[in-house]
């Protein structure tokens, strides 16, 4: 009888034991509610207002450059997919103008652009938008300016239109590097 108590007792043990471990090594339930991370989605923005004279800001790109590089600063249009959007005005010095309708992903420092400004002031939509890398070189380093200097301090992308025209008033935004 002994014995088998003994042995009754070591059972009700091992039992006792594997039940007692099993709870020990289940994961720990919280209430914590992590959203997982959403695959980035592109906003599909249309053109704005064709650009007037009066609403131009001029930025600085480089001492080499022979080009002017302005902002329609009413068009400066943060995205809630982390992209800044504006229309930018170049004019050569040999006379020409190009006005294009862009974006900056400051994320990954990408900027693409979604359209060209015509003559008569309307918009042709770009045949292959695409991302591309900003160059940070000595020769149209443009998007490096806007990127760097204005529309992505820190590496984060501006969060209102007037923060990218105050950017572009102090000619630098306050919190760039």
């Amino acid at each position: 009888m002994k014995r088998f108590l003994s042995l009754l007792l070591a059972c009700a043990s091992l039992i006792w034991t594997t039940e007692v471990s099993a709870q020990l090594v289940k994961p720990p339930t919280n209430n914590f509610d992590f959203e997982e991370e959403k695959p980035w989605q592109e906003l599909n923005p249309e053109p704005p207002a064709f650009p007037k004279d009066e609403n131009l800001r001029e930025y600085y790109v480089s001492e080499v450059a022979t080009n002017k590089y302005m902002i329609d600063t009413t068009s400066i249009a943060p995205g809630a997919d982390g992209v800044v959007r504006y229309v930018l005005v170049v004019k050569t010095s040999g006379g020409a103008t190009n006005v294009s309708f862009e974006g900056l992903r400051c994320k990954d420092l990408t900027w693409k652009h979604y359209a060209s400004g015509r003559a008569d002031g309307t918009w042709s939509k770009a045949r292959t938008p695409e991302w591309r890398r900003v160059e940070n070189k000595p020769v149209n380093r443009h998007h490096a300016a806007l990127s760097r200097d204005l529309f992505c301090p820190s590496g984060d992308p501006i969060t209102s239109a007037d923060e990218g025209r105050n950017a572009l008033r102090l000619g630098k935004h306050p919190n760039a590097n």
